[in-house]
């Protein structure tokens, strides 16, 4: 890894710190007293530790900023450029199941533009970072997004919504559409690490709808600083606004945009 900013070494201990809660209570996932926050959504005590955890640090490093959290929601700070952007636990259901793939996922935003982030699995501790303009990395060594250029030779990665949410029919229609149009799908159950994932060329691409800003924002700086694309599911950059998420290098993301709109014409 590149020498660190004093900024991206404060959040890397903060998530470590967290990590470190979280591995402990993962070892104890049955004895964890679960509550119920929506459908297949649970809220564990553990992702609520690892949260306060990174507000915590992160207040104390930075007393002025602002946060949007999963749990906690929006904390407005006085210094209304920059806010931190927290998914303590992205996979919260695998991490119920005792599916080791999950991670912490934290993103900085300053005059609504990523700067850095960090995307952190404990169990296999995988950390990975990026700092804008100054490349993506996991643990030291430089990533870059893989060069395939056929869909015909790349797995990609989905995310499937939950059945009941609109936008489960079309997941459907896209998923028979490009089993068919590429060499495999994976469904990982952690947006943060699919992302994170095509950065480092283990997957060619990624999509997914009905995801928030706090799914999305530490892998799109990481995709980018990879040399990877990410917009919306109709290739605009309203990723935020409509929650769905296209991901890949520019040839397969390109490739990928058209077999979805494809999957809704037949």
């Amino acid at each position: 890894m590149a020498q660190v900013s004093a900024l991206m070494n404060v959040m890397i201990q903060s998530a470590i710190k967290a990590g470190r809660k979280l591995k402990r209570d993962f070892g104890e996932v049955e004895n964890l007293q679960v509550s119920i926050k929506g459908p297949a959504d649970f809220v564990s005590n553990a992702d609520r530790e690892a949260e306060r955890t990174l507000f915590e640090e992160l207040k104390k490093a930075r007393p002025n900023w602002g946060f949007l959290m999963e749990e906690g929601g929006e904390v407005i700070g006085s210094d209304p450029q920059h806010r931190w952007i927290i998914d303590p636990l992205d996979g919260t259901t695998n991490f119920l199941h005792g599916i080791p793939m999950f991670a912490i996922s934290l993103a900085l935003e300053s005059q609504g533009v990523l700067q850095a982030s960090v995307i952190y699995n404990p169990i296999s501790e995988e950390l990975f970072t990026a700092e804008r303009g100054k490349g993506a990395f996991l643990n030291d060594r430089r990533l870059r997004v893989a060069g395939r250029r056929n869909l015909t030779s790349c797995v990609v990665g989905t995310g499937i919504p939950h059945i009941g949410r609109p936008e489960h029919g079309k997941f459907l229609i896209e998923l028979a559409h490009l089993m068919g149009e590429t060499a495999g799908i994976r469904r990982m159950g952690a947006a943060s690490l699919d992302l994170a994932y095509v950065a480092a060329g283990r997957l060619d691409g990624f999509w997914e709808r009905g995801l928030k800003p706090w799914d999305m924002a530490a892998g799109m700086l990481l995709l980018a600083e990879a040399g990877g694309y990410t917009t919306d599911l109709d290739g605009g950059k309203k990723i935020y606004e409509t929650g769905g998420i296209l991901a890949g290098n520019e040839i397969i993301h390109k490739k990928l945009l058209a077999a979805l709109k494809s999957a809704h014409t037949k």
